[in-house]
């Protein structure tokens, strides 16, 4: 399931991603690699995998030291079946005050 990520994971993860791609750009310049798409493509890519890597050690981490979140048991909603209610006696009711517009 899908969860937000903590406030920690994203400030640790986009300093991650800055120092990485910074890094990244330095290296293959002093590699002599050319400047291109290719280049900017591999250093975005690269600096995200790390953003990405370090984003998830945060909430590893985060989950040992506060223990595991408790996850919301997935309920059909009420809500939900109240609005398919309301759509029903909607379309209904626009049926019936045009039953002679062909």
């Amino acid at each position: 399931m899908f969860t937000l990520p903590s406030a920690w994971n994203l400030v640790i993860s986009t300093i991650v991603f800055f120092v990485a791609a910074r890094y990244l750009h330095r290296y293959l310049e002093a590699q002599g690699i050319p400047k291109g798409l290719s280049r900017g493509m591999m250093v975005f890519i690269l600096a995200y995998m790390a953003s990405w890597g370090s984003g998830e050690m945060v909430d590893r981490i985060q989950e040992k030291i506060e223990g595991p979140q408790p996850q919301a048991a997935a309920q059909p909603s009420d809500d939900m079946s109240q609005l398919l209610k309301a759509l029903g006696q909607a379309q209904s009711s626009a049926e019936l005050k045009a039953p002679g517009s062909n």
